[in-house]
């Protein structure tokens, strides 16, 4: 089988490691199989034994940022004696398939003795990114004061967010950071840890909107929509004005009347909620209100603008502070703070729940790995900087070995994708004070990087939201995200933000 010439001239082994892992799965009872590479060619194989399964599940762990968009992975079944079947591919769109033997085009021998293998052939160019450096430690947390108001604070017409800058500063070895030849400012630590400092072209802060707040939740609508529901804000009452719209072609933010079948969701912090664009539903579950807990789930058509209560079935405890993906249709929250004893909040979850909004019912899958209440906490007495991650193929949670200094411990702080192979995280509470850093974590080189950004919130906030912005899909044109925005949060302190910061991805990667 040919591959291109570009593929086969850069086949060394530090490339080839910027590529993804490949998997097969034949047996849910056991371990997914690794392929490996052939030398010398971007061929990669995994040997197994008779009888060929009816189903195969195959897949790539990690990142695919170092094959161009164009590139490709074509899985094929090879027996000895007969013809090779191509049974899939996998791409920068579909990572992952299920092949199943009696649907399939399959009529070779699937019952004989020996050994039958899968291999996987790389179609397309290979590039080469950077690594930098990073360490687990945690810290006493201390508990926030809660007020047992409601916000009677009523909307205002102009709301103008600070103008903030930030200056890169001397570390205690006392060495300054010098521009390279690309204008980028580096500083290496004694540990030898990278620290970016960027100085882009300024970020974009839009005036007007929501009142201040922090616990809010915020997610798309559509490519050029944004949509933030609730928070808490000055002297730690819920925002009356609960509901904006931003427009993100004229940078603009808008009260949002939402209609409802019966009622709306009542105010509250700590939720989530999630875009889905097949259905252009935004789902809302959970969250706190000074001492009632919440574990009900709303849905807002972003067409009609009308809310609908879920009366779901299945059993998910009230939750606040959790996560919540949307993966294949599905809601996956994990983690968060419950109520034990009622109401008092000292229950930190290590669970995750999956919600069917097709059938409208919770449950919760079988999950191996690592036991993570020490993770995420209320009360807990620490607080935690690890990493894990969560192979969705076979429902594993692993803790990630990162190599280097990670950043302190912290919980409250915001985070956001910003390329297929790296995320970013900023602020936070670790304890004791707010913080102001802002870090990013590469997932291929398992690696940590400090980054310094005029762009960037310089006051200390913990509590805001982070969101890689929808793109626009023009004509020829890639849909990618380009556009980080960050919103509010509070600095624990009593003060709360409502600045709206939108700054370019391209001024903090160097992609």
């Amino acid at each position: 089988m040919q591959r291109s010439a570009a593929a086969a001239a850069l086949l060394g082994t530090e490339r080839m490691a910027l590529l993804p892992e490949l998997y097969v799965l034949c047996d849910p009872q056991k371990p997914p199989v690794r392929l490996q590479r052939l030398s010398s060619c971007p061929n990669f194989t995994a040997t197994l034994a008779f009888p060929i399964p009816s189903q195969m599940l195959v897949f790539s762990v990690g990142d695919w940022s170092g094959l161009f968009r164009d590139g490709k992975v074509e899985v094929q079944l090879e027996v000895s004696g007969q013809e090779v079947e191509r049974i899939g591919t996998l791409t920068h769109e579909s990572r992952c398939f299920l092949w199943d033997c009696a649907s399939g085009d399959y009529k070779g021998n699937k019952s004989g003795k020996g050994e039958f293998s899968v291999s996987m052939v790389l179609h397309g160019q290979v590039s080469v990114k950077a690594k930098s450096h990073p360490n687990h430690e945690c810290k006493k947390r201390k508990r926030l004061k809660e007020d047992m108001e409601e916000n009677i604070c009523p909307n205002k017409e102009s709301v103008k967010g600070p103008v903030i800058q930030q200056k890169a500063k001397a570390g205690k070895d006392g060495a300054l950071a010098k521009a390279g030849k690309d204008g980028v400012l580096a500083k290496a630590g004694k540990d030898g840890a990278l620290t970016k400092v960027t100085p882009g072209k300024g970020k974009r802060t839009i005036s007007g909107g929501p009142t201040e707040r922090w616990g809010h939740a915020l997610c798309p609508a559509d490519s050029q929509t944004v949509i933030l529901i609730g928070g808490q804000g000055t002297r730690m009452l819920f925002c009356k004005d609960s509901m904006w719209k931003l427009n993100t072609a004229d940078k603009t933010w808008s009260p949002v009347e939402a209609l409802a079948d019966h009622s709306s969701p009542e105010a509250r912090t700590g939720h989530t909620a999630v875009f889905d664009p097949e259905s252009q539903r935004i789902y809302v579950f959970g969250g706190s209100k000074n001492k009632k807990w919440f574990n009900d789930v709303h849905i807002l058509d972003t067409v009609t603008w009308r809310w609908r209560s879920v009366e779901s079935k299945g059993k998910v405890p009230p939750l606040s502070y959790h996560s919540c993906s949307q993966f294949l249709g599905e809601l996956f929250v994990f983690g968060g703070v419950f109520p034990r004893p009622h109401p008092i909040p000292d229950g930190c979850s290590d669970s995750l729940y999956i919600f069917d909004p097709q059938h409208e019912i919770w449950y919760k899958p079988i999950v191996q790995g690592i036991n993570l209440l020490h993770a995420l906490g209320w009360d807990a007495p620490v607080i935690f900087n690890d990493l894990y991650v969560l192979d969705l193929g076979i429902m594993e949670f692993s803790r990630v070995e990162v190599e280097g200094n990670s950043p302190t411990p912290r919980t409250w702080h915001s985070a956001a994708c910003v390329s297929s192979s790296r995320f970013l995280i900023h602020g936070g509470f670790d304890g004791n004070q707010t913080l102001n850093d802002t870090c990013i974590f590469n997932t291929v080189t398992k690696t940590w990087t400090t980054l310094v950004h005029d762009s960037l919130p310089s006051s200390p906030r913990a509590g805001s939201s982070m969101l890689s912005l929808p793109g626009v899909k023009g004509d020829g044109e890639d849909c990618s995200s380009s556009e980080l925005l960050i919103f509010g949060g509070g600095d624990n302190n009593g003060h709360f933000y409502n600045d709206t910061i939108r700054l370019q991805k391209s001024d903090i990667l160097d992609y």
